[in-house]
C-alpha cells in the first residue's frame, strides 16, 4: 500500500513520485490535497494532490526537499511505502462553466494548478496559464500544461526562458488585451499577494490558494489560521482556496515567519 510506482526529478530538489493509491485517486478533485507521512515517527506533511489515474490507482505528488522530513520523502525510490497517505482533504476547486481562465503558478505551486488548469479546460473555459520562476530550471510540468492551456506564457527572473519579468508582468498583459472572466493564482505567499493587488485593480475575481501555510492539515494545530474578509479561517479545512481579494496578506506573511 502507498508503493511509490515511479520517480522522476524536475531538478535537484524538486522530485515527483507518482503513488499507488487507489481510494484517493478514484475519489480526489481539483484543489484537493493529502497528508504524507514516512516512518512511526515521521512529520505530517500536507502535499497538494497534482494528478491521478484511476485506472491505474495512482496519485501524482510534488515534493520539494526543504527540511528533514520532506528530504526523508525525496530520498525514496521505486518500490518503497510511504508510511501514510491520507485524503483527498480540503475543499475542492469551484470550476467556472465558459468564460476566460487566467490560471497562473509560481514554483512548485504549478503542481496544485495544473489539475484545475484541466478541470477549466474540459469545463469549456479558454484557458491562459502563466508558468513563472526564477530561471529555466525551476520551471515544472511546462508540458502537461501546455497539453490543457489554449495558451501558456513563462516568465522568468533572469530571461532565461520565456519572458523576462514577474509572473504579475505577464498576467497583466493578458488582462489588458483581453476580457478575463477569472484569475486562479498558486504558489509563494508574496507572489500571490501582488497577484491579487494586480488583479483587485483591474476588478477581475480572483481565487487563490493557500496550501504554502498549512501544517496540520486536519485544523487541530491551528498553524494555518488567516484572515478572510474579517473573519479567521483555516486554510487546510475551511480552504485551501479562498477568495484573494478578501485574505490579509500582511497577517499571513507575518504568520509565515514564525517557520523560519
Amino acid at each position: 500500500m502507498n508503493e511509490i510506482i515511479e520517480k522522476s526529478h524536475f531538478s535537484e530538489k524538486v522530485v515527483k513520485l507518482v503513488v499507488k493509491a487507489p481510494d484517493i485517486a478514484r475519489s480526489r478533485r481539483p484543489g484537493h490535497f493529502v497528508i504524507v507521512r514516512t516512518g512511526e515517527n515521521g512529520e505530517r506533511i500536507p502535499l497538494t494532490i497534482a494528478d491521478a489515474d484511476v485506472a491505474k490507482g495512482t496519485i501524482t505528488l510534488v515534493v520539494q526537499d526543504v527540511g528533514e522530513s520532506t528530504h526523508l520523502i525525496c530520498g525514496l525510490g521505486c518500490g518503497d511505502t510511504l508510511t501514510d497517505v491520507v485524503g483527498p482533504l480540503g475543499r475542492a476547486t469551484s470550476i467556472r462553466q465558459g468564460g476566460t481562465v487566467v490560471c497562473c503558478g509560481g514554483g512548485v505551486g504549478v503542481a496544485p494548478l495544473l489539475p484545475i488548469i484541466k478541470a477549466m479546460k474540459q469545463a469549456g473555459n479558454r484557458v491562459v496559464s502563466v508558468l513563472a520562476a526564477r530561471n529555466k530550471d525551476l520551471i515544472i510540468l511546462e508540458d502537461e500544461v501546455r497539453q490543457w492551456s489554449d495558451e501558456t506564457v513563462i516568465m522568468t527572473d533572469d530571461g532565461s526562458a520565456g519572458i523576462k519579468g514577474l509572473v504579475t508582468d505577464g498576467v497583466e498583459k493578458v488582462i489588458l488585451r483581453e476580457h478575463v472572466d477569472e484569475v486562479v493564482t498558486i504558489g509563494p505567499a508574496i507572489m500571490i499577494k501582488f497577484v491579487a493587488l494586480l488583479t483587485k485593480k483591474y476588478n477581475v475575481p480572483t481565487i487563490c490558494s493557500l496550501n504554502t501555510i498549512m501544517v496540520d492539515g486536519t485544523g487541530m494545530c491551528g498553524a494555518c489560521r488567516v484572515t478572510v474578509g474579517g473573519k479567521m479561517r483555516f486554510v487546510c479545512v475551511d480552504g485551501p482556496e479562498f477568495d484573494a481579494h478578501k485574505v490579509d496578506f500582511d497577517e499571513m506573511l507575518t504568520r509565515m515567519k514564525a517557520y523560519k
